[in-house]
Parts: C-alpha cells; structure tokens; sequence
C-alpha cells in the first residue's frame, strides 16, 4: 500500500491540510482515502498501519525524517505493535503534537472507550459504521466538518 498525506484546507496552508490516517485495516484506508479524494477540499493524507509508525511519523523518526507535520489526525483504537489509546495519550502528552486534532474512528462503541479517548483529550469519538454507504457518508461528515466549518491550529 503507497503511503500518502493529503492537503486540504485553505486557510491552514495555501497547499492545503495534512492529514495523518493511522489504520490498520487494509479496506478502511481504501475507503477512506477514496472519499477524501473525492472531497473538494485539497488535502494530502498519509497512512500509518500501526501504532509504532504513527509515533514516528509524528516525531519524524527513521525513515519519515521528512514527514509533513499533520493539521489532523484520524486514529484507530486497535492497532497492532502500539495500541491507538497508548499513541493518543502519547500524542496529547507531548507539548510538540498535543494541539493537533485526533478524531478517533473506531470499530468499538464500548463505553469505556469513549470515556478513555475524552479522558486522553480526543478531539471526537466516532464509531465506523458496517454498511459501506453510512461509512462513506461518515468520511464526508468528517471532511465537512473538519476541513470546512473547524479552524484548525497554524503548525
């Protein structure tokens, strides 16, 4: 799978917004990426597929020394290596990257989930839903959202 970053928004950046995708699940980045690149908003989106990678992306660790510095970041719960509640607590633990939105999109709609996410400062708890249309319609909430209505941080 090409890693990628996708910029979106105006009045972030003239070149757009960054947008870091930290999922696992080979179909939901297929999906999601396809409704982004449809959206009209110029975005760039990179993928990390586990835990581990989306921290050293996010410090431009290794191989991502030349990472762009995302504006938001969609994150999954269950990831393998590092779990998404651990890289969520790192995030917003970090003076460096706590100001960067996360939105979690997630499988489980466990309560004790969402409280964990709103406790480690999660931005918004969103649960995927299983049919494919509700899930694309979720993507373009997010980018409406997101990238239209919400100010997000200069980097």
């Amino acid at each position: 799978m090409e890693r990628g970053v996708a910029r979106v928004r105006d009045h972030v950046r003239a070149e757009g917004i960054e947008i870091l995708l930290v999922e696992d699940n080979p179909g939901d980045v297929y999906l999601t990426l396809e409704v982004l690149r449809l959206g009209a908003i110029r975005k760039h989106v990179s993928v990390a597929t586990d835990g581990e990678e989306a921290l050293n992306f996010l410090n431009r660790a290794y191989e991502f020394q030349n990472a762009p510095r995302p504006d938001l970041i969609i994150l999954d719960l269950n990831l393998p290596k590092l779990d998404g509640r651990e890289v969520l607590e790192r995030i917003k633990a970090d003076p460096n990257l706590q100001q960067i939105p996360v939105i979690i999109l997630s499988t489980s709609n466990a309560e004790r989930d969402v409280i964990a996410a709103y406790n480690h400062h999660a931005n918004c708890y969103l649960t995927k839903p299983t049919d494919l249309d509700d899930f694309f319609e979720l993507v373009r909430e997010i980018e409406s959202y997101w990238l239209k209505c919400v100010r997000l941080p200069a980097a």
